[in-house]
């Protein structure tokens, strides 16, 4: 009966890194449509959103019944409690892919974001993307060193999106409230990505060591 549980504890965490890795493919997708003004994977990001909650409402009813079968002791407790909200988290980053491919829908045949910023968005995606990445090996080996140095990828995103304001603000911005009210909102989006992504590594460290990760951090 125990190995039952722990192979189904075992398979849990197998479809929360399966999400991840379709949460990685909406990141990017939902950026090329956005560098590129394409209206078509614009489309695809959102209307295959559709998959990532239904995986969600899977791995969901596979933690109920987990809890109402199996009466799991504490550590086995802790570990499906941190599933269900692991996976609430994933969700949540496909959906801001899905606000992200919005824009890029909204402006085509134009290009949301500027020339002056291309650079910055572009490198901001990229360390949401890397980190998504991460965190699906995060969840599939259960590595408390990566999980606790996904922290510092996070300070670069806060860093960029530092410099975006800085941009919005500046007396040199030619391009218009329109342009200002989308980079702003990219760059939200693509920080809460980032931020939800240390989240989920965060909970996989409480799921090894029992403790946050303040009481482990080294």
């Amino acid at each position: 009966m125990r190995e039952a549980f722990s192979e189904q504890l075992d398979t849990m965490f197998q479809d929360l890194a399966t999400i991840c890795g379709d949460v990685e493919t909406a990141v990017r997708l939902a950026t090329e449509a956005l560098l590129r003004g394409d209206a078509e994977t614009a489309e695809r990001v959102i209307s295959g959103d559709v998959e990532i909650d239904l995986a969600r409402e899977r791995v969901e009813d596979s933690a109920f019944l987990l809890l109402s079968l199996q009466q799991p002791v504490a550590s086995d407790l802790r570990t499906v409690v941190a599933a269900l909200r692991m996976v609430s988290e994933l969700e949540r980053m496909g959906d801001l892919s899905v606000h992200v491919a919005k824009i890029a829908r909204l402006r085509v045949p134009n290009l949301a974001v500027p020339d002056a910023v291309t650079p910055l968005i572009e490198r901001m995606a990229a360390v949401a993307e890397d980190m998504v990445v991460r965190v699906s090996k995060i969840i599939t080996d259960r590595n408390v060193d990566d999980a606790l140095a996904l922290v510092h990828a996070d300070e670069e995103m806060d860093q960029l999106r530092r410099a975006s304001f800085a941009e919005l603000l500046s007396a040199d911005w030619s391009h218009g409230v329109e342009a200002a009210v989308d980079v702003a909102l990219l760059g939200r989006y693509y920080e809460r990505i980032a931020d939800h992504a240390v989240s989920v590594a965060n909970r996989v460290v409480f799921v090894v060591t029992g403790e946050h990760p303040g009481a482990v951090d080294r």
